[in-house]
């Protein structure tokens, strides 16, 4: 996957990674170089995962990006984007610049010491100023050239195409002045910077930085250990070995590996004490928190979810991959009737017997859309109680379980939304079919009245258990 100049001089592919605001054009600027459409593929505009790509330039070049998202969630994975890159280009709208997250950005960046540039992006816009961009940096002390520094700004366009070469030939010079080299005899050095788990399996995706990685290497990162089975390039192609400066996804993982873990071959490292982002039981919940099992497609992005996890909210479990009948039951288990899915689902069958046991499994394709469920949970978990009914009996009907109720207190509505608890511990929630006294349909029961309810989902309910009719504050 090395290019004759790469070999011949020792100079490898710098890798670059690309940081800034959200919506200030990184991933659209990578599509430009790549002549790609990633951009109208991510839901709702959002970068959701780390990627790396490899650009060859027009005299021969090799460059290889490694594209970190801009969400405020996923400032773990950027920080280390940085540090896994020898340059970086730090993104600013022109006609928006600098932000809180460009302000961050600049931070991984001074912090991992490497050289950096400045794309203005947008330049097309009529309100675009790469000297505004360029005042605002400065007012964080980055010094410019001509100004008492040695940091370039380029101005981008990814529509018209303006400044790209120019990028493109400021990344091989500043990679050329800090002799950015590689050699595939020494000892491997390569970072994971993203994990996924699809069909075949546990797969992990690295950048070589020095040394080569080939199949049959018995490899170790900080956490677990593996036996490489298939190495596949950027484009989804197998390749037998990858040399310095070359993204690589790596089949052979049992587990997945953390991302931001470095890997080396067997016997140069050895394994340190596991800690993975697999399944795992935190605490127990705290009283007057919500309960809830996380699962994501992919460790990096359960990693930012676990990070910014809102007050009011206790994960009890996690983990990567397809929700399964396991999860179900562990959710179940530790309380939890809600699992929230990020970028992954259950299969039909284990949606059924999610929905048999009372725990609710939802999906979702946006971060913010997650989040915003989250924030739901904890304005719902703050309910209005407006009565109050006990099982005092159960008898069947239909396949299904009736439950002989007396009101409490308040009063009990066919329409209301309704809670199952036991000894002050939810169950669930339910929805009533019917609401019946005496064999007549009702529409309430109000306070000392008997009634039956038919409720779905049937819930393993218990006589002593409670239904309240609550209202969401």
């Amino acid at each position: 996957m090395g290019n004759e100049k790469s070999s011949n001089t020792g100079l490898r592919a710098p890798i670059v990674t690309v940081l800034g605001h959200v919506d200030h054009g990184k991933t659209t600027l990578l599509d430009a170089f790549r002549e790609t459409s990633v951009q109208l593929k991510e839901a709702g505009g959002i970068t959701q995962g780390i990627g790396a790509s490899v650009l060859t330039t027009k005299d021969g070049s090799r460059i290889t990006f490694v594209d970190t998202p801009g969400h405020a969630a996923f400032a773990n994975m950027r920080s280390r984007g940085a540090r896994i890159a020898d340059i970086a280009i730090l993104v600013v709208a022109a006609d928006d610049g600098v932000k809180p997250q460009t302000k961050e950005a600049l931070s991984y960046i001074l912090e991992a010491k490497i050289p950096y540039i400045v794309a203005a992006t947008k330049m097309d816009l009529p309100s675009a100023s790469s000297l505004i961009v360029k005042s605002q940096l400065e007012k964080e002390s980055v010094l410019f050239e001509g100004g008492g520094g040695d940091v370039p700004l380029v101005e981008i366009s990814a529509k018209t195409k303006k400044g790209l070469n120019e990028l493109l030939e400021m990344i091989t010079l500043i990679a050329e002045l800090n002799g950015i080299k590689g050699d595939k005899s020494a000892n491997l050095e390569a970072v994971i910077i993203e994990t996924v788990k699809d069909k075949r399996g546990p797969l992990a995706s690295a950048v070589v930085r020095n040394g080569a990685l080939k199949i049959a290497d018995n490899i170790v990162t900080e956490t677990v250990a593996a036996k490489v089975r298939g190495l596949f390039d950027y484009l989804g192609k197998s390749v037998r070995e990858v040399g310095p400066g070359e993204p690589v996804q790596i089949m052979g993982f049992s587990v997945l590996p953390e991302v931001g873990s470095k890997v080396w071959k067997k016997g140069e490292k050895e394994i340190l004490p596991q800690k993975l982002y697999q399944r795992k039981k935190i605490v127990e919940v705290s009283s007057g928190e919500i309960p809830v099992t996380i699962k994501a497609d992919n460790a990096g992005a359960l990693e930012a979810i676990i990070a910014n996890i809102p007050e009011g909210i206790q994960v009890v479990e996690f983990g990567v991959g397809e929700v399964n009948e396991t999860d179900v039951f562990m959710a179940k288990s530790s309380g939890a009737s809600h699992i929230l899915a990020f970028e992954t689902k259950a299969a039909g069958s284990v949606a059924k017997l999610a929905e048999t046991e009372g725990v609710a499994v939802e999906s979702f394709e946006i971060i913010y859309k997650l989040f915003e469920r989250l924030e739901e949970l904890v304005a719902q978990s703050k309910d209005e109680i407006l009565g109050q009914a006990k099982i005092l009996t159960s008898f069947p009907f239909n396949n299904n379980k009736v439950a002989g109720c007396k009101v409490l207190a308040g009063v009990i509505g066919r329409n209301d939304k309704l809670v199952l608890t036991r000894e002050e511990e939810k169950v669930g929630e339910i929805k009533a079919v019917s609401l019946k006294r005496e064999k007549q349909n009702i529409d309430r029961a109000k306070a000392g009245e008997e009634f039956g309810i038919l409720f779905t989902p049937q819930l393993d309910f218990r006589v002593g258990d409670v239904i309240s009719s609550v209202r969401r504050k």
